[in-house]
């Protein structure tokens, strides 16, 4: 029997970095899926705070918050505790400023930089897809896809 609903905002960011003449960007890899970087928004904790810190904790780096790209919307049922969560997640574009990947082994299989085609080819997630032909497209992201 599921449990009542409930609604969760996360927030998390589409990290770029400029590698000679391409634009590359972090995927994380958790449970055989690629996604972007991203989690829960603690109490009294603003968006872009949030994406900051997950993205630091899932990812091991250091970003700023550049702008607001969109938010995507998604339901699932928690394999916890079986209840339907209706999730909001808001992404923004990050600019990488300093460290080295290293995935959080409790959260995140695996870290990676790619470019932006490759990484389109690697996402799981339709929605995220979507997220980072939004970053591409801001102008941000030299050499961006289609």
């Amino acid at each position: 029997m599921l449990k009542p609903a409930r609604k969760e905002f996360s927030a998390g960011g589409v990290v770029y970095k400029k590698a000679g003449e391409k634009t590359e960007v972090v995927l994380i890899s958790r449970r055989n899926a690629w996604c972007l970087p991203k989690g829960k928004i603690e109490p009294g904790e603003s968006p872009e705070g949030a994406a900051v810190r997950e993205i630091s904790e899932e990812a091991g780096i250091k970003v700023s918050v550049i702008k607001l790209l969109d938010d995507i919307f998604y339901k699932f049922i928690s394999p916890a505790d079986k209840a339907q969560v209706s999730k909001r997640v808001r992404f923004f574009l990050c600019k990488y400023l300093e460290g080295d990947l290293l995935a959080d082994k409790t959260e995140v299989d695996e870290t990676g930089w790619f470019d932006i085609k490759k990484a389109l080819n690697v996402m799981s997630y339709p929605s995220e897809k979507f997220i980072m032909r939004k970053a591409a497209k801001s102008g941000m992201l030299k050499g961006g896809a289609q």
